[in-house]
């Protein structure tokens, strides 16, 4: 089995930056060492630079793959494979093959060649990592189509970033040696502006510095080095839950300040057995303020604390550690010396230690306190305390009647279970009770002399004492295993909760009120709020909210509230909660501020997004006027002048000619400015319908009338049902649709138009036998200013097909595009029937507001007011 070959990335943080050019410098430098290198695939982009690079380099041949009429080159895959190469140069890594490829992506390509032991060189830019689409999309307004799986580019063996000042790059640009001159312009004012340059570059020095980060791990991690390497400082923060914890996060973002490249580790080290004197509520709070300031919180089981936070610190090549004073007292310090004594007395070295003073210090801490009450319930309680104290007597006078002769060893093994009994049902205390109750009842009658509490024989004495504690020890064990066994099943409880919430967070899936709900039946409550407030000073108010009751208008107000941040808190009402309980309920309020600010991102990028749309149609509504525009108005212009002339004797038929030229220009120049104008409706929502029940023999005929003769043919059935439409509205989309049509089919081949009931609606389909459109394109032909494969056929500004849809969805209907059997593209038209529109849609009736005989489009967009 061959070895599998090795990947080098050349990546880059924008187009233009030099990957290519990097990429096939070193193609040369490695034929010069006298390696056996080829290229597989480059693609130059008539960049002259770059293209000589491919001077003196062994190119293999492309394939040409020919999908809906047309060629498209691409990698020869068998090609390379045959050659068997050392070395491949394969550009553009997330490139999506032509159908028909033996592989989709080309990253499936570079994996095969990999396979089969050949090195790979290639080449990929930051935003087409799939992982950053929706970062590269906010930034720039651009939705990258080709991606590739992060995975496939960690998995490289050497990364180099390509990297360029966004100034370098604009000038390189402007000299044009990325585009060409027609395209500079537009790149330097929308993709390539300083501030998106800026982000991108920003983005990929990030994603190579973790990168970096995991190369160093993994090197530390084989080579076992346990020693630490001071590459970046590395701040780990020690927190017990307590109030100092707030002080010692700001101290250490203060000090990762200083230091480029700082950050802020926060690590919270719990015992085995789920014991903890940490406030979950405290925990929550200083879980938002490290986040805030830029740092992870992380949570480490582990019984010896010291021991545990040197061991993560070193995991994580840490490079100091903040600690608080101990808040123990001093007669305590003489016991032990403390957790920030220890682990600056091990830390050795390479790891600083910074000792926080803070105002709880030397002030004690509490212990957590079990109750026995609240783990085993009253009832069991209760019958622990008889068993125990009521227990040895009746035990003791059975004993007597029944077997008399059995022993004293065989009478104390008797009370031993009596005592283990008490432990089992009441705890510790009543199994303590028990075993001193059961020592004077084994004493007073099974002792000699008997009935009497004084003991003659001394191995009698000894007898007893070692009842008593190996009572004392049995009662221990077993209350110990309950408590355990109590504890082991709650914590598997909170484990389940924990794991909902983490899925939940994975998959996106969880709503605000989803998430609250399922708060307020965990935990039983009448209700729950998410209350917030935009100040200190500021009132609360009420985010969202679930339950029977009312929510509360202040955190303080509830009998139980969670604060998520100063700003930020979950609020319950209904009963109070355990502390036990709280920790789940910190982890839910957490989850909520994450659900909530992934909302609000949410909305933002939505509103981002309408912003870019608008930013996009303004463009292309300039680039329109100054080209699609300006043609019929030089047309015009040339005519008008031409007759104007005094030079020049036109004869009555160049007269005519010149004539008919100034009305087509005209015609032409009036249908833009209605599609435009139209458009301009539809986006500010001020197209309103007038619905009237019509036949549509009566508009698509009036529709057609803008086409040539005998290029459409009309199927309508007179025995149609009637249709609930505005006629101006349907017959100019039925126009558009059709002119479309009849644009794009072929010479001599009529479009046809025809119609039929279809459920309770009626469909009007137009029919071409053109080139058709990509399953993936069928969406974007109806986009505002958007003509397939951007290659403009006559005149338009491609706003035909939106101005269609966007009557058509005002009257009801829709308009969907579908692939015409033996080839062309089908437009359906789909809208009610009389008596089936849409309800809330204004109707009138046919002797209202158009009369009949009215011009056709006289109930098209009416302005309100």
């Amino acid at each position: 089995m061959p070895r599998r070959g090795r990947l080098r990335i050349y990546l880059g943080s924008a187009p233009g930056v030099g990957k290519t050019y990097a990429m096939l410098s070193e193609g040369h430098r490695r034929v010069e060492r006298g390696t056996d290198v080829v290229v597989a695939y480059v693609e130059h982009h008539s960049r002259p630079r770059t293209e000589v690079m491919l001077h003196g380099l062994e190119v293999v041949p492309r394939t040409d793959i020919e999908y809906r009429g047309t060629t498209f080159p691409e990698m020869d895959l068998d090609a390379v494979l045959a050659r068997r190469p050392a070395v491949a140069l394969v550009d553009e890594l997330p490139h999506t093959n032509v159908p028909g490829s033996r592989n989709s992506k080309r990253w499936q390509d570079v994996e095969e060649l990999l396979a089969a032991g050949i090195d790979v060189v290639s080449t990929v830019n930051i935003q087409h990592l799939e992982s950053l689409g929706d970062v590269v999309e906010s930034i720039t307004g651009v939705r990258q189509r080709e991606t590739v799986p992060d995975e496939v580019v960690r998995r490289a063996d050497q990364i180099e970033l390509v990297d360029m000042s966004p100034q370098a790059l604009r000038r390189r640009m402007a000299h044009g040696n990325v585009y060409k001159a027609d395209k500079v312009d537009a790149a330097l004012s929308n993709y390539f502006r300083p501030g998106n340059l800026t982000a991108l570059r920003e983005l990929a020095l990030l994603w190579t510095a973790d990168r970096v980060d995991e190369y160093l791990q993994e090197y530390r991690t084989e080579h076992q080095v346990s020693k630490i390497w001071a590459s970046r400082e590395r701040i780990v923060v020690g927190l017990t839950g307590g109030p100092e914890g707030r002080t010692l996060i700001r101290r250490a973002a203060r000090l990762a300040e200083k230091g480029a490249g700082g950050e802020v580790l926060a690590v919270y080290i719990s015992r085995s057995d789920g014991l903890t004197a940490a406030s979950p509520k405290e925990l929550a709070v200083q879980r938002t303020l490290v986040e805030d300031l830029g740092g992870t919180f992380h949570h480490v089981v582990g019984d010896d604390i010291p021991t545990g936070l040197l061991s993560f610190a070193r995991g994580v090549n840490a490079t100091q550690i903040v600690l608080g004073v101990s808040r123990r007292r001093t007669w305590q310090s003489v016991l032990s010396p403390g957790v920030s004594a220890t682990v600056a007395r091990e830390s050795g070295p390479d790891l600083d230690v910074h000792i926080v003073t803070h105002d709880a210090m030397a002030k004690g801490r509490g212990l957590p306190v079990a109750r026995a009450g609240r783990l085993l319930g009253r009832a069991r309680i209760v019958w622990g305390w008889l068993v125990g104290v009521l227990g040895p007597v009746p035990l003791a006078l059975l004993i007597s009647r029944l077997a008399p002769d059995m022993g004293l060893a065989n009478d104390m093994l008797l009370f031993l279970s009596l005592t283990v009994a008490a432990a089992l049902l009441g705890g510790l205390l009543p199994a303590l009770v028990s075993a001193a109750v059961g020592s004077l009842v084994l004493n007073y009658y099974f002792t000699p002399p008997v009935g009497k509490l004084t003991i003659a024989d001394p191995e009698n004495i000894v007898a007893l004492l070692i009842f008593v504690g190996v009572a004392i020890s049995v009662a221990s064990v077993v209350d110990l295993a309950a408590r355990r066994t109590h504890q082991a099943a709650r914590l598997r409880a909170e484990a389940e909760t924990l794991s909902f919430l983490a899925g939940s967070v994975l998959r996106g899936e969880t709503s605000l009120e989803a998430l609250l709900e399922r708060v307020r039946e965990t935990f039983s409550m009448d209700s729950v709020a998410l209350l917030e407030r935009a100040g200190d000073l500021e009132p609360w108010s009420c985010t969202a909210s679930v339950g029977v009751a009312a929510p509360v208008a202040r955190p303080e107000d509830a009998d139980v509230d969670m604060p998520v941040s100063d700003r930020l808190a979950l609020a319950l009402t209904g009963r109070v909660l355990p502390a036990e309980d709280r920790r789940v309920l910190g982890a839910f309020a957490a989850q909520a501020a994450v659900v909530l600010d992934r909302q609000r991102l949410v909305d933002e990028a939505e509103e981002a997004r309408r912003l870019a749309e608008g930013n996009k149609i303004r463009t292309s509504l300039l680039a329109a006027v100054s080209h699609d525009l300006r043609t019929p108005l030089a047309g015009i212009k040339a005519s008008v002048t031409s007759l104007r002339s005094d030079d020049v004797e036109w004869s009555e038929d160049d007269r005519a000619l010149l004539l008919e030229g100034i009305e087509e220009g005209a015609d032409r120049l009036d249908h833009l400015v209605g599609n435009l104008l139209d458009m301009s409706r539809l986006e500010t929502g001020t197209v309103t319908p007038v619905i009237r029940e019509t036949d549509l023999d009566e508009v698509v005929p009036m529709a057609l009338g803008g086409v040539p003769e005998g290029s459409v043919e009309l199927d309508i059935p007179e025995t149609l049902p009637m249709v609930a439409v505005d006629r101006g509205l349907l017959e100019r989309a039925v126009a558009n649709i059709v002119e479309n049509a009849v644009k794009y089919s072929p010479d001599g081949v009529p479009v046809l138009v025809s119609a039929g009931a279809l459920g309770g609606g009626v469909q009007i389909r137009v029919v071409d036998r053109g080139p058709g459109v990509p399953d993936d394109a069928k969406d974007r032909i109806f986009a505002p200013f958007q003509r397939y494969g951007d290659v403009p056929r006559g005149a338009g500004v491609g706003l035909g097909l939106a101005v269609a849809r966007g009557f058509v969805e005002a009257m009801g209907g829709t308009v969907t595009a579908e692939d015409t059997p033996g080839g062309g593209l089908s437009m359906a038209i789909t809208v009610p029937q009389a008596g089936a529109a849409r309800e809330g849609t204004p109707r009138v009736p046919f002797s209202e507001g158009v009369p009949p005989g009215a011009p056709a489009g006289t109930g098209r967009a009416v302005q309100p007011g």
